[in-house]
């Protein structure tokens, strides 16, 4: 991933430390030293950056503590973002662990960002917004994806009166077609046919307007057809670039 990143144009990767299914593949970047070495060795020779690690749930029987692996490694690569999953049906819980994230977080320089998903316990802007705001750390964020902005019907005005300071990066994508009432078909989009952006119906640059300029931008384009690693990875940033110019 570090080498198709490098060859088709981009200055950073994400690293996914802890998969987000049980059925993808998974690279045990935690536990494999020799893994760590030859991914810092790729990162070093191509001149790649590594932006943010995912996945992290906070689930009902989550023991923050035991993160702590994940951030040591995150930070060894140089990763000041780490993308956060609400699994807990508790919001006061779900909240109180957060903030013990954040504080865990911290010491490794790194900012965790919750994001909302539709079929998750933060389900949309407002409630991500309002545990972290409940949290009440400053390295506490949010995180933005496209394709779930879409699908949770969240609305701009929400998102113009987001902070600043309460994030650090954005995930961009596209979707087609109108807000599914199924949520198992919303889950299967998000993973299996989202478009690359300009592609779909997302109004991403009501999106990117109501941001804060700068920010990062992190293709996440999850899609079954489109050629090899490097062919999805260059259109999506070539897609990307052309939505920019509109701006």
């Amino acid at each position: 991933m570090v080498e198709v990143a490098a060859r088709a144009g981009y200055s950073h990767v994400g690293l996914r430390t802890e998969p987000a299914t049980s059925e993808e593949h998974h690279y045990p970047l935690v536990r494999d030293a020799e893994l760590r070495r030859q991914t810092t060795e790729r990162l070093r020779d191509t001149g790649i950056k590594v932006l943010d690690i995912e996945i992290l749930r906070l689930k009902p029987e989550t023991l923050v503590a035991d993160f702590a692996g994940h951030l040591a490694v995150g930070a060894e690569f140089g990763a000041t973002e780490l993308l956060v999953a609400g699994n807990d049906p508790d919001e006061a819980r779900l909240t109180e662990n957060f903030a013990a994230l954040c504080d865990l977080a911290k010491p490794y320089g790194i900012r965790p960002h919750l994001e909302f998903m539709p079929w998750t316990d933060a389900k949309n802007l407002v409630q991500a917004m309002r545990i972290v705001e409940a949290a009440g750390r400053d390295n506490g964020c949010v995180l933005v994806d496209a394709f779930h902005f879409d699908r949770s019907a969240s609305r701009l005005e929400d998102l113009r009166q987001l902070p600043a300071s309460r994030t650090h990066y954005v995930q961009l994508c596209d979707v087609a077609g109108p807000r599914p009432d199924d949520m198992a078909e919303i889950l299967r989009q998000a993973r299996n046919e989202r478009r690359f952006p300009g592609d779909g119906d997302c109004d991403l640059l009501g999106l990117l307007r109501a941001l804060p300029a700068g920010l990062p931008l992190s293709l996440e384009v999850p899609v079954r057809d489109g050629g090899s690693a490097l062919e999805r990875a260059k259109k999506a940033l070539d897609k990307t670039l052309q939505v920019l110019e509109r701006l």
